[in-house]
């Protein structure tokens, strides 16, 4: 249950990114949905490989090349589906913040915090 929460929260957060990115696009409800489940696997199997490869580049920048990271799968979902437009690196650096601080947000919001 608490993970259709979080697909249906992130998929909000997408729905609200144009309003606060304009270069941003987000055809429909339905790409909303579709973008936040590529996400969440990008994030889920492609991230940690790419993280553990730029570790040195992470290390040395004190985290930071991480934001480039979620930047670039965040445009690669702009990428891979239609009626996603992420308007270029820069966009997909504020906007992959953007989603992230409204998903949070939110989340904070309607889920319960588990203790245990």
């Amino acid at each position: 249950m608490r993970l259709l929460v979080l697909w249906i929260v992130n998929a909000a957060a997408l729905l609200a990114l144009p309003y606060v990115v304009p270069t941003i696009q987000v055809a429909s409800l339905g790409t909303a949905f579709l973008v936040a489940l590529v996400l969440g696997l990008i994030n889920t199997f492609l991230r940690p490989l790419l993280i553990l490869l730029t570790l040195p580049a992470t290390l040395l920048t004190l985290g930071l090349f991480i934001l480039v990271i979620n930047a670039a799968l965040f445009q690669l979902a702009g990428v891979l589906i239609e009626g996603f437009e992420v308007g270029g690196f820069w966009s997909a650096l504020l906007g992959s913040i953007v989603y992230s601080v409204i998903s949070w947000v939110l989340s904070s919001l309607l889920l319960p915090r588990q203790d245990g």
